[in-house]
């Protein structure tokens, strides 16, 4: 194993995961859901914790993981959740609510995202959380881009999808696209970003105040 293997493989030990997020994560492989992984989660909550983030848009629900991380930094957001399978969504309101977070706290959109998004009202959240289908990432960050009030963070895991975006020999659509996406967010005046290579990769783009 490499360096920095054994680096990625320290950051998710590291982390000490709540039971409701080891049994949501545990469901999601079940389901063939990939969740971010335990060193993402605390990265996402302490963005959250650190932004004291009281509004949150969730893309792509799955059973919940990334949501209770969400939830467990800005301890007391609400979270807005959207995603297609609404089986998903059943499972991850259950999870939820084992987890003793509020009913009025999450708010479960089952539809695609790309025509619930539209509908949404701009410069509204403080965190947007981009997990949904890859071939859409570019879409879905304008999209949380316009939500995110001057001051909010968009969230990005899966960033580096599975090393093929650091390689440019890979050109898939999916790495491309999000090879295109770190290109011009990195050169926008609108905005600051970072990319942590945790997990799958976390990239982090924060709106400025105009």
């Amino acid at each position: 194993m490499s360096d920095r293997d054994l680096n990625w493989k320290y950051v998710d030990d590291a982390v000490v995961e709540p039971e409701s997020i080891i049994k949501a994560r545990q469901q999601s492989l079940e389901l063939g859901i990939e969740p971010v992984s335990p060193a993402v989660g605390a990265q996402i909550a302490v963005v959250a914790a650190a932004s004291g983030a009281a509004s949150i848009v969730e893309i792509g629900t799955g059973v919940g993981v990334s949501g209770l991380w969400l939830l467990a930094g800005a301890t007391g957001a609400t979270l807005t959740s959207i995603d297609s399978e609404v089986d998903h969504q059943q499972h991850a309101r259950t999870l939820f609510t084992e987890a003793g977070i509020a009913p009025n706290r999450v708010r479960l959109i089952a539809g695609r995202a790309g025509d619930v998004l539209p509908r949404m009202n701009e410069d509204s959240y403080d965190i947007v959380l981009v997990d949904a289908d890859p071939v859409s990432v570019i879409e879905y960050v304008e999209h949380g881009l316009r939500l995110v009030r001057p001051g909010g963070t968009v969230l990005v895991p899966h960033a580096l999808w599975r090393g093929r975006v650091a390689d440019p020999a890979q050109r898939d659509d999916v790495a491309s696209d999000f090879r295109s996406l770190i290109t011009e967010i990195a050169s926008s005046p609108a905005v600051v970003c970072a990319i942590s290579p945790a997990g799958d990769g976390l990239l982090q783009i924060a709106k400025l105040r105009g």
